[in-house]
């Protein structure tokens, strides 16, 4: 499949040729583009049925607890209800249960969270830990003179092997003799009854098989079927594509400094009517090098979204940003979308469970619209999510109503999906670096505030009365974000940002 691209994307079709397992990260990437192609709110396919369209020939293979279908998020809270919990589990997944197509940066004082829930060790988690950094930094291109460098200590510091940890996940989950886990396993279909839900899943071998259980877990991330019927065709609002690659042989790159935010030009207008297109670099261990590109934008933009076009101007941009020397080479290309939802209201506006249905990680889409880690949520949360819903099935209250108490919303994570809108760049309303000029003075108010202010921000436990301490800190040094707010967000918009705050300051973790 690769060499159908050698004329339209050179850039990729070079690099991942020089991949071992390159045509298979292509043909992923290809299966995560075709969400493009096929998302539409007209055609949103019906996979959760009542429980009378089961099949009548349909023999169960197995009665659980709980069904997983994901092996990535949501295997870490599987592990946790197999393994602490000792519920009985089957999880599903359409690849290979514990991979990721991403590695993970967190903070270590977070990671405490996984011996919390009982899942790992202390030991456990530092034989995860590949790289610690120093200190970080975040930085936009500005050319008027006041461009602000802002360092950040305790932010994202710690790289994790992400398959080393979802590997340890789903050894912990199978010392469980109750738990089967099944790879190359595609979800089709889920039948409720009153009682239970059936899923209709297909193996690897093509074998059609039925598994039974008290609720579904989906946490198949942003191709979810499930989330997509259940929030009528509209998932998400806002999306982040995210490309990059591990590799060796960049010059210039210190590997005890990561840089957490970097922005290099304006807008970059070459696919659709423009986008702000910001890096990331964080050393990986063993002179490895994590390096990503991408961008924040509305679901219904005319911009190309596909990860596969990314790739070709990362590799394209990657010389202006760390210059590949003559050694370079890549270990592995790394990527996702990575969704996000604006709340248009006090609270959580988005379906996120149904009953005997409970959506968790990008399925949810609850993580943060600004540092996009939807594993920073997951373990942030992971305690409650796991403890809500043993108690959910204590009770048996599997309803709607119960499991969307069992959710990873933050309010102050969720009013931050306004910043990410300023984020988003519009030609009709800004120019052409005004993405930059913005999150300039946002970087200057925060570099003149005490260092609490900035390390809340980027871990996403900002209180509400620190948020507005830096909004009118922004307001004054750059009043333009009033009158821009009302022209680029307009009266719903707005509305909805006031929405989004009123219930932050009213919330019980204000």
């Amino acid at each position: 499949m690769l060499a159908n691209i050698k004329e339209t994307h050179p850039f990729v079709y070079r690099y991942f040729s020089s991949v071992a397992d390159g045509e298979q990260h292509f043909r992923r990437i290809r299966e995560i583009d075709h969400y493009w192609e096929t998302f539409s709110q007209d055609n949103v396919p019906l996979v959760v049925l009542d429980g009378s369209e089961l099949p009548g020939y349909a023999t169960f293979s197995g009665d659980f607890d709980i069904i997983y279908a994901g092996g990535t998020l949501g295997l870490l809270h599987a592990a946790v209800m197999g393994s602490v919990y000792r519920r009985s589990i089957v999880l599903i997944d359409s690849h290979t249960p514990g991979r990721s197509t991403r590695d993970w940066n967190i903070s270590r004082g977070e990671l405490d969270a996984l011996c919390r829930t009982g899942l790992l060790t202390e030991e456990e988690i530092e034989e995860c830990i590949v790289c610690r950094y120093k200190t970080g930094w975040a930085e936009f291109f500005v050319d008027n003179g006041r461009q602000r460098r802002l360092y950040l200590d305790n932010v994202l510091d710690c790289a994790v092997d992400a398959d080393r940890l979802l590997g340890k996940a789903l050894d912990k989950l199978l010392g469980n003799p109750e738990c089967r886990v099944y790879g190359g396993t595609t979800f089709k279909k889920l039948y409720r009854f009153d009682d239970y839900v059936v899923a209709e899943v297909v193996g690897a071998d093509g074998q059609t098989l039925y598994c039974r259980a008290k609720v579904f877990v989906d946490a198949m991330g942003v191709l979810s079927p499930v989330a997509m019927q259940l929030n009528d065709g509209d998932p998400h609002t806002h999306v982040c594509p995210t490309v990059g690659t591990i590799s060796t042989g960049l010059e210039g790159v210190d590997h005890e400094i990561g840089e957490i935010l970097v922005s290099t030009e304006p807008a970059d207008m070459s696919a659709g009517s423009g986008r702000q297109l910001i890096w990331e670099g964080f050393p990986a261990g063993n002179g490895k090098y994590t390096t990503y590109l991408f961008f924040y934008d509305a679901v219904d933009s005319d911009n190309d979204k596909s990860l596969l076009g990314l790739f070709e101007a990362y590799f394209r941009k990657l010389p202006d940003y760390k210059k590949p020397g003559e050694d370079f080479a890549i270990e592995r290309p790394v990527y996702g979308i990575i969704p996000a939802y604006f709340h248009d209201g006090f609270g959580c506006t988005r379906v996120i469970a149904d009953d005997r249905i409970l959506m968790l990680g990008d399925a949810a889409t609850l993580g943060s619209p600004l540092t996009f880690c939807g594993f920073g949520s997951m373990v942030r949360n992971l305690e409650r999510l796991t403890d809500g819903l043993q108690r959910a099935l204590g009770e048996d209250q599997l309803s709607a109503e119960r499991l969307g108490t069992i959710s990873a919303y933050e309010p102050n994570v969720a009013a931050m999906a306004n910043l990410m809108k300023y984020m988003c760049y519009n030609k009709a309303t800004d120019s052409p670096n005004f993405v930059n000029e913005l999150m300039n003075e946002v970087m200057i108010v925060l570099d003149e505030l005490p260092v609490r202010y900035r390390e809340a921000m980027f871990r996403d436990t900002l209180q509400f009365s620190d948020m507005m301490t830096i909004g009118v800190n922004v307001a004054l040094k750059y009043p333009e974000v009033l009158w821009v707010t009302a022209l680029k967000l307009g009266l719903g918009g707005s509305l909805g940002m006031i929405k989004n705050f009123v219930g932050w300051a009213f919330s019980p973790s204000r």
